[in-house]
């Protein structure tokens, strides 16, 4: 098209936003200590109850049903179950707001 309104060569090809196919190492990293201080945080707050001779169920069901960071396989750790795709997985980076909602748990043999 011609005109003032004419696409650009970096908007006429291919993807706008990029995201790489895996996680770099210091993205692991970060993804590995924001697992750390969640857990960090469960046990605060379970023992400042315990002292306190309270219980709460949000957090005794947490530490029932979500592994710790160093329980969690490294498949697990970086990657999440995905129906739409192929070998039914998909890097952890992919998913919206990854490093603000905590995917530990996935499907039972995926």
């Amino acid at each position: 098209m011609f005109g003032p309104f004419r696409l650009t060569t970096p908007l006429s090809g291919g993807l706008l936003w990029k995201i790489p196919w895996r996680l770099s190492r210091h993205q692991k990293y970060r993804h590995r200590e924001r697992l750390r201080r969640i857990d960090l945080v469960i046990s605060t707050l379970d023992t400042a109850l315990a002292r306190q001779g309270q219980t709460m169920k949000k957090v005794e069901r947490w530490k029932a049903d979500m592994p710790t960071e160093q329980e969690m396989l490294p498949k697990d750790k970086y990657t999440v179950f995905d129906r739409k795709i192929k070998t039914y997985r998909k890097g952890i980076h992919k998913v919206p707001k990854w490093t603000r909602v905590s995917q530990r748990l996935n499907p039972p043999g995926f």
